[in-house]
């Protein structure tokens, strides 16, 4: 069985990772221990399976991968406190407005270092001056309020400038006081721009886990220029993979229910590199666990910034093992785990900031990746047209946001004059007015009352009506077929002409022992996609004789247009 060693992986997880070497767990023959099972020890459907059916609910992402899906995001309200929550912009904010009137700094724009301690005890990092404090933490606090500066200074919230006696010195920026007034547009647009810095940060630290190699080439121009170039291709490759890991966050996200967006890391890892269709090999599961070691320190860093909520991978799970283990010779079959051995591998989910920062990322790539609700913001003609004739759409999502706050009774009959027409989008028309109606429930029955006798509302309607427990009239046999062509018809479209679906519609065609005599009453439907669901009846009916009836009324229906 393939399985990365743990020194491979101590490599791979570079400054993230520890290893301890000095106290390997006991093992006996033949065993490996529990803690450093590895996600190549296990099967991946045993392992990912339920989580991953968790966090895409009932879609199928690889189905999904060519649109990016809308997603719903919070009030611009929301987001901004959520920015401002984030303590690296809360200590970038603080350190800035210390600098008021001004503050030297140093030829490159760093504190200097008199004031490294009071910027780190300003910010709360380390206790007040004059308190006990180990000359080990306090290094450390300096350390974070120096990044904290860093960014500041990044985000232009403080300008560096040069007195008339050549003092180097830092005054607040023009953003930092809307920014500390919490105005939307200022305090989105500078964390947006620190969650860039990031993410390009994030790449580039796990590049230079290559510095540490031994055995490079002696110095010279030549190795140093093939140095640098491994260096760039290696940064490149990380940001391109944690790219392409945060929009299948992002499009599994968008499909997840609330409160399952949480993903385990080796299911993201899983969906980056097991081709479509395909199930994993042993080599493909180490592949997982390899990037699984890649993606963890990079999203950590995302993490510290809000973009993410992670949980690195468990530490234990990488310890070195001596002796035995080493020896135990084949390794044991894939073992059984439970959803805390899941865990151990490491957990992310994208929130609602790290889907707002991901969305900006994939317009400014030229996606086309839009909202939930940006259909709904006219009547309902411009919702059923929009949903009906737009790829990248979530119907359902459309149609809540738009009936929301509406008066139900109003809302049905502007639907229902909205679902007439015989254009190309009008049988999707009528199925979502149908849907809409289903969320109105009885208060928009009235509204279905006064359409019972419509030549092109009135079969669907009726269908619905029954639904609710109403008892209604049968349809006169020419609104029963009008309407058996128009639900054809809107699942022909919907459907793109998946045959799985079109054949359970063809099953409950009332078709009798005389298919001529039934097609012969459909032929002659005055709609406008006759001839076509007659084609797919005869593409698809497992009965010869009826399918060849089907064709030769579709024939018929197409002379008859001409």
């Amino acid at each position: 069985m393939t399985i990365a060693t743990t020194g491979d992986l101590a490599t791979m997880a570079g400054r993230r990772r520890t290893t301890p070497a000095d106290n390997p767990s006991p093992t006996g023959p033949g065993e490996l221990p529990a803690e450093s099972l590895l996600p190549a020890d296990y099967e991946l459907a045993d392992l990912y399976g339920a989580f991953a059916a968790r966090a895409q609910g009932d879609e199928d992402l690889d189905d999904a991968a060519v649109l990016v899906p809308p997603i719903a995001l919070p009030p611009e309200a929301e987001l901004t406190a959520a920015a401002l929550a984030v303590p690296l912009i809360g200590h970038a904010l603080k350190l800035a407005r210390w600098t008021a009137p001004h503050r030297a700094v140093d030829e490159h724009g760093d504190l200097t270092e008199p004031d490294h301690e009071p910027a780190a005890r300003l910010l709360g990092l380390a206790p007040a001056e004059g308190e006990p404090v180990e000359r080990e933490a306090l290094e450390e606090a300096v350390v974070e309020a120096m990044r904290a500066w860093s960014l500041a200074c990044d985000l232009d919230l403080v300008e560096i400038g040069t007195t008339a006696k050549g003092e180097h010195v830092a005054i607040p920026g023009p953003d930092l006081e809307a920014a500390e007034e919490g105005d939307p547009e200022t305090v989105l647009e500078l964390w947006l721009t620190a969650a860039g810095i990031v993410r390009e940060l994030a790449a580039e630290a796990d590049s230079l886990d290559l510095d540490g190699d031994e055995g490079a080439e002696e110095p010279g121009e030549e190795a140093d220029e093939a140095r640098l170039a491994e260096v760039e291709e290696s940064r490149q490759e990380a940001a391109e993979l944690l790219d392409e890991a945060l929009q299948v966050l992002y499009e599994t996200t968008a499909f997840a229910d609330p409160g399952q967006e949480t993903v385990p890391l080796g299911v993201l890892a899983a969906l980056l590199v097991v081709p479509e269709g395909e199930e994993p090999d042993e080599e493909l599961l180490g592949d997982i666990t390899d990037l699984m070691v890649m993606l963890d320190p990079m999203l950590g860093d995302l993490a510290e910034l809000g973009l993410l909520e992670h949980r690195p991978i468990d530490p234990e799970l990488f310890e070195e093992e001596e002796g035995p283990a080493e020896a135990a010779g084949p390794w044991p079959e894939p073992v059984s785990a439970t959803e805390e051995d899941a865990e151990r591998f490491g957990m992310v989910r994208l929130t609602p900031l790290g889907q707002y920062a991901v969305r900006q990322w994939l317009l400014e790539d030229g996606y086309d990746a839009p909202l939930i609700g940006e259909l709904a913001q006219g009547d309902a003609e411009t919702l059923l047209r929009g949903i009906s004739e737009t790829a990248n759409v979530m119907p359902d999502r459309e149609l809540l946001v738009w009936l929301d706050g509406r008066e139900p009774l109003a809302a049905a009959r502007e639907l229902l004059a909205a679902a007439r027409g015989t254009d190309t989008y009008s049988p999707v028309r009528r199925l979502l007015c149908m849907q809409a109606l289903d969320e109105l429930g009885a208060a928009a029955r009235p509204a279905a009352d006064e359409v019972l006798d419509d030549e092109q509302l009135g079969g669907a309607v009726r269908a619905w009506l029954r639904s609710q427990g109403v008892e209604v009239a049968a349809p006169e046999r020419p609104m029963v077929l009008w309407t058996m062509v128009d639900t054809f018809a809107a699942q022909l479209l919907t459907s793109e002409g998946a045959a799985e679906v079109l054949q359970e519609l063809i099953k409950g065609l009332p078709v009798t022992d005389n298919p001529a005599s039934f097609f012969g009453e459909v032929w002659r439907v005055d709609h406008p996609y006759t001839a076509e669901v007659l084609d797919a009846v005869g593409e698809l009916h497992l009965e010869r004789n009826v399918a060849k009836e089907a064709r030769k009324a579709a024939f018929k229906a197409r002379s008859q247009k001409k």
